[in-house]
């Protein structure tokens, strides 16, 4: 069995084609994703859902759908989004389609029954992932523009919070990416040769721009739109940064803005860091499992600032994998309701 599982965020389309044999077991993944803002171009889904799709399209025995993307400025409430997108993607497909809810996996009368229960569940589908690794643990996913916390206890998830709102409270979900977050969100002030400096409040530099000028990604996983609408390379990146205290590149050195960026980049793992420690008390939880574009340079940086251990979900499925981790475990989700049925 081939199944198709698309996790669809409000910047970010991702898909895994899972093959499994007849057992359940995975035999391959094929993953692939496309910078889709939502807010603009929700009417394009079901094109860009066929376009990633591309010849595995006819090999397909189910698709299978979690989403973020109801919570795009596109939609006066969560529930138009999660009908929306839902529409879209069922009408775009012959095979059966199914959907990530917080119980499992929804067909569209279940989602026109109750839409709030998709909405914005794609955690739901990584914690079975990550639950191999250690069935006591917490999963922490760092993607282009928010982090999952989720505890997982004797194999299941366990999160305080069902809904964005409630884990927004929870620590259980933290608005901070490793691509779209806007750097003004994360300080107030940086440091600037041995003085303070205020930021300005406006949307000059992303935290894709820090991480490029660190060289923690390549200008390949800079996949969302940039700030000024110019280019990704590490000078134009430099200069976004140096306008987030009012400069520019003849008024800053290389040495200013990497000293910006340092500082940046350990103001976002600490925020990460200290949301990791509340659910690791409130569950008594000390084995973290890492997984996410942020994986690496953020996880486990938060994982050491907090004390405590992690795995890499790249132990059990590629790291290229890891960075659609969601839509891996949408299409395995998708795999057990068929079987079990």
């Amino acid at each position: 069995m081939k199944i198709a599982g698309f996790d669809i965020g409000g910047a970010n389309t991702d898909l895994a084609v899972v093959d499994f044999n007849e057992s359940g077991k995975i035999k391959g993944i094929k993953t692939d994703f496309k910078y889709l803002p939502m807010w603009m171009k929700n009417d394009e889904l079901g094109d860009a859902l066929l376009e990633l799709l591309g010849s595995e399209l006819h090999e397909l025995d189910a698709v299978a759908v979690s989403m973020t993307a109801e919570l795009v400025d596109a939609y006066k409430t969560k529930k138009e989004g999660v009908l929306d997108v839902a529409m879209k993607s069922d009408e775009t497909f012959k095979v059966p389609v199914g959907f990530v809810g917080l119980d499992g996996i929804m067909d569209l009368q279940g989602i026109k029954k109750d839409p709030l229960k998709a909405a914005a569940a794609n955690w739901v589908a990584t914690a079975p992932i990550a639950a191999q690794l250690s069935p006591d643990c917490i999963m922490i996913d760092t993607g282009s523009t928010t982090t999952d916390i989720i505890p997982i206890k004797n194999g299941k998830e366990c999160a305080k919070g069902r809904s964005d709102l409630e884990r927004l409270k929870t620590g259980e979900l933290v608005y901070t990416g490793t691509l779209r977050t806007n750097v003004a969100a994360l300080v107030d002030k940086v440091p600037l040769g041995g003085e303070w400096v205020r930021v300005a409040s406006e949307l000059f530099a992303l935290t894709a721009d820090i991480h490029m000028v660190l060289g923690n990604i390549e200008e390949s996983d800079y996949i969302c739109s940039t700030p000024d609408g110019a280019g990704k390379s590490t000078e134009e990146c430099m200069r976004r940064i140096s306008r987030v205290i009012c400069g520019d590149m003849d008024v800053l050195t290389r040495d200013n803005i990497l000293e910006i960026a340092e500082y940046v980049h350990e103001a976002q793992v600490a925020r990460v860091a200290e949301a990791l420690l509340e659910v690791s008390k409130r569950n008594e939880l000390d084995t973290v499992v890492t997984t996410g574009l942020g994986m690496k340079i953020i996880c486990e940086r938060a994982c050491e600032l907090a004390g405590l251990k992690s795995r890499g979900m790249d132990e059990i499925i590629s790291a290229e994998d890891c960075v659609v981790a969601p839509a891996v475990g949408t299409a395995i989700l998708m795999e057990e309701y068929l079987r079990n049925e």
